[in-house]
């Protein structure tokens, strides 16, 4: 079970064996993520532009151009399977779909389609996620997911994606973390994971659970092929001798409701990137000691397994994708370090009697990480003058570690 071997350069890791061939079993979705804003750029229709250029906005770092990947996304493709991953998931963005209400931009469909299609071309299963916080500013403008009308809104928009749809896309995640979603109003700064995770709020999260029921349903009906679930943000919070009590009633409003939403999906996505203790009065305790991370995380590779096992135990028979799992960290040797551990923790876990159908990294890119641009989880760093991709020992290191299982995958050269 082991997949450390080297953490040298890309050439010394290129020559070895696969280990993780042995780890993962046939048809493991094996992928790298990236979101639509967050590498875009220049999503001038959405609500989080207008507040990122606003005078005086709350909002550190600006957006802007992102890292070009409207524009670029095929040199993107070409470095995720050149490594060798077998698996992209990217973000659709509903203010380029939809920029005024009721108006549709074919053009923004038929490129969406082609990403899809010039995935599946290079050898890549697309995943497709239908929103990742973002929202069309007229959507927004009129109360949000608070609106009376918000789910048939959203229903016209996952209609309107038929054609990217029904091309060569197999899995599609209807909402990119709803519990985070739902905290938004409470969420400041950065560290917000360090400190714990606030109670999202309730009329939100139920309008989260209700939109999602309604597009698997559409999603089903008009796309009876595709596999669809969502993602949520679950972090392995672990209780104290006497506080399990307290860890029960503190993950049930921040995640395990959504969880059990999944019931009856084709998969639940868990997205996860650090945990810690909790304590009887259900705080979090802070360890001095722990090595934190450039969002001032705990350093905790073996939290994924943690979290699969939770997610395990609520969800019981809906299969598990990872969707999400990184570190933020300019040194890449401690990204392959944490993506060594967190890799034997999921292999255990399935051990175990997890259901774990695939593990997509966050994030293929360096990119725009909700305001701020110094936290880097990218396996590809990117120059945001000049937009110019330079790979990290990282990024051909994990994708050599690849399942071999995709026959129609382009083998990295």
């Amino acid at each position: 079970m082991d997949v450390s071997r080297s953490v040298t350069g890309a050439r010394a890791v290129h020559a070895e064996p696969r280990p993780c061939a042995a780890l993962f079993p046939p048809g493991f979705l094996w992928g790298v993520a990236t979101g639509s804003h967050q590498t875009e750029g220049g999503n001038v229709a959405s609500d989080w532009w207008y507040r990122e250029n606003q005078p005086g906005t709350t909002v550190a770092e600006r957006c802007g151009d992102a890292v070009d990947g409207y524009h670029r996304w095929p040199e993107d493709l070409d470095l995720a399977a050149g490594a060798g991953f077998t698996d992209y998931r990217f973000g659709i963005e509903w203010s380029r779909v939809e920029p005024a209400d009721g108006h549709l931009s074919r053009a923004a469909v038929a490129h969406y389609r082609r990403v899809a299609e010039g995935a599946v071309a290079r050898g890549l299963r697309p995943l497709v996620t239908l929103h990742h916080f973002t929202l069309p500013l007229w959507f927004a403008a009129g109360g949000g997911w608070l609106r009376p009308d918000a789910t048939e809104r959203f229903l016209r928009y996952v209609d309107a994606l038929a054609p990217v749809l029904d091309a060569v896309v197999e899995h599609v995640e209807t909402i990119n973390e709803p519990n985070i979603v739902a905290m938004f109003p409470k969420l400041t700064g950065s560290g917000g994971l360090a400190r714990g995770m606030p109670v999202p709020d309730e009329a939100t999260t139920e309008v989260m659970i209700a939109v999602h029921r309604a597009a698997v349903a559409r999603l089903r009906a008009n796309h009876p092929g595709l596999r669809v679930g969502w993602g949520v943000s679950v972090q392995d919070y672990q209780a104290e001798p006497g506080a399990e009590a307290a860890l029960e009633a503190y993950a049930e409003p921040r995640d395990q409701v959504f969880l059990r939403a999944s019931a009856g999906d084709d998969f639940v996505g868990v997205q996860t990137y650090t945990g810690g203790r909790l304590r009887v009065d259900g705080s979090v305790v802070k360890n001095p000691a722990a090595e934190r991370t450039q969002t001032g995380w705990e350093f905790t590779p073996a939290a994924l397994g943690g979290a699969v096992r939770r997610v395990a135990r609520v969800v019981r028979d809906v299969p598990i994708i990872v969707t999400e799992n990184g570190v933020a960290t300019a040194d890449d040797t401690r990204r392959i370090a944490y993506t060594t551990g967190a890799l034997e923790s999921l292999r255990a876990a399935m051990d175990d009697g997890a259901d774990v159908r695939g593990y997509f990294h966050w994030s293929l890119l360096d990119n725009w990480e909700w305001g701020h641009w110094g936290p880097t989880f990218g396996l590809v760093a990117v120059d945001r003058t000049t937009f110019a991709r330079t790979p990290k020992p990282s990024l051909e290191w994990l994708g050599s570690l690849a399942p071999p299982q995709n026959p129609n995958r382009r083998e990295s050269a």
